[in-house]
């Protein structure tokens, strides 16, 4: 039972005797900084760059080459059997309307994760520009110049070669540096499914808010993007000769630039998946790397609601999660221990602006109805009902409340009534508390309740609270002191990792720099984790992270 201090709330912790921490306008000191850190980051990254750019060059290059040799052949048979040109450019079209997002995830089931579906992806995304291009470079050649032709005894064949192709290959390339400079922009999304590329940089930096992190990889492939727009739109203002010589030569080179993304990679013994926020924070990797020696882990950057699947399918060996997740039951998934205590204790606490309840002071005793009635056990519990049996948070939050007796049916808000606006990140977890604490606010006060759920990672929920677009959000401890305020290491040593002394720290430093106020632990700590397959795991032995880095070092 962990001895938290007093957690009740008072209106006078609801201002800042300091003010709390106000964000000014973007400033020249501040551009200068996030200069200074970009190249910073690139020096520090000069490997990881590289190898995300190659790994880009080679899905751009391998979905192009599959694109041209598919769309020039299929936009020159529409040429001659033009009637079938609307419904192939209408279905080209219709594909290239699809979400990116919804089009990764509609193929990861069919071709599971990495290269294959991200190349797919943005073959069919090439497609519609060469296809169009083509036919419409056939098809303006003058009639004129095709009868002389075959006055001349030429086959079709021999006009296609000689005369119409030669003719349309400028709009032909402009179809393809379209489609280039497409696929250069939609593969930093290949990243999401461990397909790398430079997209790695760019989810990183928005799941932790960092600017330098999203430059680092945006930047480069703007560069890309046009790089490869002039030197194609160089190209297209050749003669018609030189520019059939030139096409031919980057036909030919199209596979080799496809093969940057074979070059050999760092292997291992396992191979791990990470969600992007947890490659980048301070409690993450970098700080299991340096306290168990995880040099040998090889790891690929996955979107987080894929990381699961990943290590479900036995495309990865390693993921992060954490301990409270439904899915480590569902999946079978056995939890590392972390025997040297790298994780702080994450235990789940509400923020809130403290103006709220100064305007509705009814909202502090509601609030505190949850306070320390959820267990690990029972959290687990709730997670695997929406992560494996897919009932609604709704549903959940309900029969919860209703077993607790805490379940009030809803009481009709006037038109009027002030709005409760409640935040969430972007996992089942917080959805469910988002709902418990809508319910008890419906059923135990006369406001209206607003729940702005799947706000993604961690700083966008925070600068959510802290521009007032929401009022209140779950947040953990341990992310709130290494992630939110981190401290300098002397500080979070001295905490000891001591539940009731991180608490205390977080509540004391947000209130003084931010303004805010943490309210009671609802009791269960969701920490981060290292998870690995219960049938993998056993076999190999490996019971914590410490044997997970012997393991890698043998």
């Amino acid at each position: 039972m962990v001895d938290w201090p007093d957690t009740r709330y008072s209106p006078l912790h609801g201002t800042s005797a300091h003010g709390g921490f106000r964000r000014g306008t973007t400033t020249r000191g501040g551009r200068l900084e996030t200069i200074t850190a970009l190249f910073t980051f690139w020096h520090d990254q000069a490997g990881k760059l590289g190898e995300q750019t190659l790994q880009h060059l080679g899905l751009t290059a391998a979905s192009l080459l599959l694109a041209v040799l598919l769309g020039v052949p299929l936009g020159l048979g529409l040429s001659r059997q033009p009637r079938w040109a609307p419904a192939v450019l209408g279905l080209a079209g219709g594909l290239q309307t699809v979400p990116s997002i919804a089009l990764l995830g509609f193929l990861i089931p069919l071709l599971g994760i990495g290269p294959k579906p991200a190349i797919f992806a943005l073959f069919l995304y090439s497609l519609l520009p060469i296809i169009r291009n083509t036919l419409a470079g056939i098809q303006g050649v003058p009639p004129a110049v095709v009868d002389a032709a075959r006055g001349l005894g030429l086959t079709d064949g021999q006009v296609l070669r000689r005369v119409e192709l030669p003719l349309a290959l400028p709009v032909l390339m402009a179809g393809i540096r379209t489609a280039t400079v497409i696929n250069v922009g939609v593969a930093t999304l290949a990243a999401y499914v461990a397909a790398g590329g430079l997209g790695e940089f760019i989810f990183g930096g928005i799941a932790l808010n960092n600017p330098a992190m999203i430059l680092a990889g945006a930047l480069p492939a703007a560069g890309l993007a046009l790089a490869f727009d002039a030197a194609l739109g160089g190209v297209q203002k050749l003669s018609t000769r030189r520019l059939g010589q030139v096409g031919g030569a980057l036909l030919v080179a199209l596979p080799l630039l496809g093969a940057l993304y074979l070059l050999p990679r760092a292997r291992g013994k396992l191979l791990a998946g990470f969600s992007p926020e947890f490659v980048g924070r301070a409690d993450g990797l970098p700080s299991l790397t340096k306290t168990y020696g995880l040099t040998h882990l090889p790891n690929v950057v996955l979107a987080p609601a894929l990381v699961y699947e990943a290590a479900r399918h036995a495309d990865v060996d390693v993921i992060d999660g954490y301990s409270t997740d439904g899915r480590i039951r569902a999946y079978n998934l056995r939890v590392l221990h972390d025997d040297r205590r790298v994780f702080p204790p994450y235990y789940a606490v509400p923020v809130v602006r403290p103006a709220l309840l100064r305007e509705h002071p009814e909202l502090v005793a509601v609030l505190a109805q949850l306070d320390g009635q959820i267990s690990d056990s029972v959290m687990t519990n709730l997670n695997y009902r929406a992560d494996y049996l897919h009932q609604p948070p709704q549903a959940i939050a309900e029969s919860f409340l209703r077993r607790r007796g805490l379940w009030r049916a809803p009481r009709p808000a006037p038109a009027d009534a002030p709005v409760v606006r409640l935040g969430s990140k972007i996992f089942a977890e917080q959805y469910i508390l988002a709902e418990m604490y809508a319910a008890l606010i419906r059923g135990n006060t006369d406001l209206a309740v607003q729940t702005k759920t799947g706000l993604g990672g961690t700083t966008i929920c925070f600068e959510a609270l802290r521009d007032g677009a929401i009022d209140l959000y779950p947040e953990y401890t341990g992310t709130g002191l290494l992630v939110l305020l981190q401290p300098p290491p002397a500080v979070v040593d001295s905490l000891g990792g001591q539940p009731a002394a991180v608490l205390n720290y977080v509540r004391t430093e947000f209130r003084r720099r931010y303004g805010l106020e943490w309210l009671a632990p609802l009791g269960f700590n969701n920490t981060y984790a290292l998870l690995m397959r219960q049938q993998q795991a056993q076999r190999l032995g490996i019971t914590s992270v410490s044997e997970l880095g012997r393991h890698l070092r043998q």
